[in-house]
C-alpha cells in the first residue's frame, strides 16, 4: 500500500525520476527560471533549497556533494559563486512557484519556478 508516501512518481521509474530532477535542477540553476508542471516544480523546490543551503558554506565537501547531485561542474560553480552569495542572510525560501494557466493540450497545471 502507498499510504502517506511523499514521493511523486510522475509515471517513471526511480532512475528516470532522479534524472528528471537532475535535469530540472541544472536548468533552473542555468536559467534562474523555468516553466514546468506544478507537481514537478513542487518536487524540485526542496532539492534546490537544500543545494543552495549547502552552497552557502562554499567548502570543498559541499562542492563535491552538490556536484554529485546535479552532475555538472559548471552549474555547481555557478550555484556556489553567483547564486548562493545572494542568499547569505536568508534562511531558506530561495525559490518561488508562480502558478500559470493550465496547459492547452492536456490541461496540466503549469507553473514557473524561479529564484527569489
Amino acid at each position: 500500500m502507498r499510504h502517506h508516501s511523499n514521493v511523486r512518481k510522475f509515471g517513471r521509474e526511480k532512475n528516470q525520476r532522479h534524472a528528471l530532477m537532475q535535469s530540472l535542477a541544472r536548468n533552473l540553476i542555468r536559467d534562474s527560471r523555468i516553466k514546468t508542471t506544478t507537481a514537478k516544480a513542487k518536487e524540485l523546490r526542496p532539492m534546490i533549497e537544500k543545494l543552495v543551503t549547502k552552497a552557502k558554506s562554499a567548502t570543498i565537501a559541499s562542492r563535491r556533494l552538490i556536484n554529485a547531485r546535479i552532475k555538472s561542474p559548471s552549474d555547481t560553480k555557478k550555484l556556489i559563486d553567483t547564486i548562493a552569495p545572494k542568499y547569505k542572510g536568508r534562511n531558506g525560501g530561495y525559490t518561488r512557484i508562480i502558478k500559470l494557466p493550465n496547459r492547452e493540450l492536456d490541461g496540466s497545471p503549469m507553473s514557473v519556478i524561479e529564484f527569489v
